[in-house]
């Protein structure tokens, strides 16, 4: 994928990629969606802290759908924060839009930087998703056929394009995301993140575009003009490649406020991860 030729310098890319610099309300933003989410996680029922893997931060949060459980679908949301940052629960009320269109809802953690590097974190979420297609209630539903929407926002975005290809995925969710990891490694986030080039040959879904499930890429119109970029780009990389993909740019909205669009039942990133499943079950 081309870098802009008006990014050269350090300091460039880090500007190029400082998401909440461009949102005046960042901060106040942000601590709306934690406290939010706090509220959520008191209010409902959630099987808290379920191991997928031995280390503290491999778990993840369950909420389950109502009534048949074993035939209702499962979303499974990736937090962002530059793979450096936030936790599960910054994130749970988003698990509200899906939970009402009876999905069971699964809030991934993974360990962060600079504990984990970036291919780790790619081979954690792996593990996530091999646990959940075993798993009694979680696993592959009827016909075997996969039951997963697997959605992430910035960061888990990233992570969520990395595994187009397994095997529980019905469908890919892909919000705010990053699919170049060579802009990240130029700029100030990769002091702590250690990116190498073989990194971001291994690990960018821009370059490991192949056959996967369906995919929707989603973006904001009022994000930073790189992301916006990046979300282009990836999803005509896999139209040209004869992949099923969907450019959602969804107008107004920001890094942060494009997550409403998950959190509420009239959200259109909800009825995308509806449309993802329904392509599923044709």
């Amino acid at each position: 994928m081309p870098i802009p030729a008006e990014l050269q310098t350090r300091e460039q890319f880090t500007a190029a990629y400082d998401n909440l610099a461009i949102i005046a309300d960042a901060a106040e933003v942000a601590s709306e969606l934690r406290e939010r989410s706090r509220a959520f996680h008191a209010a409902h029922a959630c099987v808290a802290d379920i191991a997928y893997g031995s280390g503290p931060r491999q778990v993840y949060d369950w909420y389950p759908a109502q009534g048949d459980g074993t035939a209702a679908p499962v979303l499974v949301f990736i937090h962002g924060g530059y793979w450096q940052a936030r936790d599960k629960r910054d994130f749970s009320c988003v698990a509200s839009g899906p939970l009402a269109a009876g999905f069971h809802v699964v809030m991934a953690e993974y360990t962060l930087a600079p504990a984990a590097k970036v291919p780790d974190m790619v081979g954690e979420i792996g593990m996530l998703l091999d646990a959940l297609r075993a798993h009694p209630v979680l696993g592959t539903g009827a016909g075997g056929l996969p039951r997963i929407v697997l959605s992430g926002h910035s960061a888990g975005g990233h992570l969520a394009a990395m595994h187009r290809a397994h095997a529980a995925v019905a469908g890919v969710l892909a919000i705010s995301g990053l699919f170049d990891l060579e802009p990240i490694r130029r700029g100030a986030l990769n002091d702590a993140l250690g990116l190498r080039e073989q990194d971001v040959a291994v690990c960018s879904p821009q370059a490991r575009i192949g056959r996967g499930a369906p995919t929707v890429v989603a973006v904001g119109r009022a994000e930073l003009s790189e992301l916006q970029r990046q979300s282009r780009e990836y999803h005509a990389g896999l139209r040209d490649a004869g992949e099923p993909s969907r450019l959602l740019e969804i107008p107004d909205a920001n890094h942060l406020s494009i997550l409403a669009e998950l959190e509420g039942r009239e959200g259109v990133l909800l009825a995308a991860a509806l449309d993802l499943i329904e392509h599923t079950r044709r």
